[in-house]
C-alpha cells in the first residue's frame, strides 16, 4: 500500500518516468539495493527529460537539414579540417560568445554544415535559430510595423546560437542595415552567431548600403569569429550524379 501511494505521489509531481520506473521494479526489488533502485528512477527521470528537452530545442531551432557532426564529409578537396571542425563542433565557442563564419560556393555544403554544428549545439543544451537571412529582416520589418518588434528582438536576443544563411544573397539596404546593426550589438557578449555566405568576408562591406553600419556590424561579427571556407565541386550535383548513377545500375541490375 506504501508503494502504491509512493507512486502515486511521483505521477501528481509529474515525475512520470520515476514512478514507471518504480512501478517496473516491484517484481525484482529483492535483487536490487536501495541505491540501485534510486539510481534507476532518477536515469530513467534523466534521460526521459533530456530527450524531451532536445526534442523541444530542435523545434524551436528549425534548422534547415536534419544535419548531424557525424555524417559531416572531410574529404580534403572541400578544405574541411576534420580536426578543426570537431573541435568547433564541441560548441565552445558559444560559452565564450564568439561567432562562426562559414563562406564558398553555392551547394558546398554551408548549409549542412552550419546545421550540423546547430544540432550539435542543442544536444549540448543550448538553444538555437536558424533563418535565411532576407527572410529574418522581412520578419524583423513586419514586426516593427506591427507592434511587436520589441518582444521579437529580446527573443532573438536571448538565442544561444542564431544562424543566419544565404548572408549578401540580396543587398542590405539602410533599413535592413540598421536591424542587422541593432540584432547583433544586442547579442554582444550574450549569444554566438553563425553565419554562410556565398561571398568571401572581403565583399561583406560592400553589400551593405551605410557604411559606417558596415563598419559597425563587420566589426561585432567578423573580429571575433573563427572562419571555414569551404571548396570543391558542389555537392548538391555530386549528390545528385550518384543518384543518376545508383538508378543506372539499378536498371542494369534489373
Amino acid at each position: 500500500m506504501l508503494l502504491q501511494q509512493t507512486i502515486d505521489k511521483l505521477y501528481r509531481m509529474k515525475l512520470f518516468a520515476m514512478a514507471e520506473a518504480l512501478s517496473g521494479q516491484q517484481d525484482n526489488m529483492a535483487s536490487l539495493s536501495f541505491e540501485e533502485r534510486l539510481g534507476l528512477m532518477v536515469d530513467r527521470e534523466w534521460d526521459i527529460r533530456e530527450s524531451k528537452g532536445l526534442s523541444r530545442r530542435l523545434q524551436v531551432a528549425k534548422l534547415k537539414l536534419p544535419a548531424t557532426v557525424e555524417d559531416m564529409y572531410f574529404t580534403p578537396e572541400r578544405g574541411l579540417d576534420k580536426a578543426s571542425f570537431l573541435s568547433l563542433a564541441e560548441c565552445n565557442f558559444i560559452k565564450l560568445h564568439r561567432n562562426v563564419i562559414v563562406t564558398g560556393a553555392t551547394g558546398s555544403g554551408k548549409t549542412y554544415a552550419i546545421c550540423a554544428l546547430a544540432n550539435k549545439a542543442c544536444r549540448l543544451g543550448f538553444s538555437a535559430r536558424y533563418f535565411r537571412t532576407s527572410r529574418l529582416l522581412s520578419t524583423i520589418a513586419m514586426a516593427r510595423a506591427d507592434g511587436t518588434y520589441p518582444d521579437m528582438m529580446r527573443k532573438l536576443e536571448k538565442v544561444n546560437l542564431l544562424l543566419l544563411d544565404d548572408w549578401g544573397l540580396y543587398p542590405f539596404d539602410r533599413e535592413a542595415a540598421s536591424d542587422l546593426f541593432e540584432l547583433l550589438d544586442d547579442r554582444s557578449h550574450r549569444g554566438s552567431v553563425i553565419v554562410a555566405s556565398q561571398i568571401p568576408v572581403s565583399g561583406w562591406h560592400e553589400t551593405i548600403a551605410c557604411p559606417t553600419i558596415a563598419d559597425s556590424i563587420l566589426d561585432r561579427l567578423v573580429h571575433n569569429a573563427y572562419k571555414i571556407e569551404m571548396k570543391g565541386e558542389s555537392m548538391r550535383k555530386k549528390m545528385a550524379e550518384q543518384a543518376e548513377s545508383d538508378s543506372e545500375e539499378a536498371k542494369t541490375a534489373v
